[in-house]
C-alpha cells in the first residue's frame, strides 16, 4: 500500500470544464458537492483506502522562523495561495494507477448546476524513507 495526497485546487491547473467559483454556487449546489465528498470518503472507508481529508477555510497566514528569541514573522494574507488549495484527502492504495482512478472519481464532484466539476486534482505520493543499508 502507498499513501497519496489528493490536493483539490480552486485554481492553479488548467481551467476546469465548469469554471464557476464556489462563492457563486447556490446553497443547494454547495450541499450536493459536500455530500458527494462525504459519500466518496465513506466509500473509501469501506474499502480501507481512506486515511483522512479536510476542506480548508479561505483564511490563513504564512509564518516563518526569524531567529533565536524573536517572534515568528508573519506576512500575508497571500490570497493567490489560499485561492489555490480548497482541501485535501489522503488515500492509501495498492498502486499509482488506483490513486489516479480515485482522483478522477473525485474530480467528478458536482458544482454549479449539479454538473461534474472536472476539476484538476494534484496527486502526490508521500515521501517514503529510503531503504536501510546494512553491511
Amino acid at each position: 500500500m502507498a499513501k497519496y495526497l489528493l490536493l483539490k485546487h480552486y485554481r492553479g491547473g488548467p481551467t476546469p470544464v465548469y469554471d464557476v467559483p464556489m462563492d457563486r454556487w447556490t446553497p443547494e449546489e454547495i450541499s450536493a458537492h459536500m455530500q458527494y465528498m462525504h459519500d466518496f470518503a465513506a466509500r473509501l472507508e469501506g474499502t480501507g483506502e481512506f486515511v483522512d481529508g479536510q476542506a480548508l477555510a479561505p483564511e490563513g497566514t504564512f509564518v516563518r522562523y526569524d531567529g533565536e528569541g524573536r517572534p515568528p514573522v508573519t506576512d500575508g494574507p497571500f490570497a493567490e495561495t489560499k485561492d489555490l488549495i480548497a482541501g485535501w484527502m489522503v488515500i492509501d492504495v495498492d498502486s499509482y494507477e488506483r490513486a489516479l482512478e480515485l482522483a478522477g472519481d473525485l474530480s467528478a464532484a458536482p458544482g454549479a448546476g449539479g454538473k461534474p466539476l472536472h476539476e484538476w486534482l494534484e496527486v502526490r505520493p508521500f515521501l517514503t524513507a529510503p531503504p536501510s543499508i546494512t553491511e
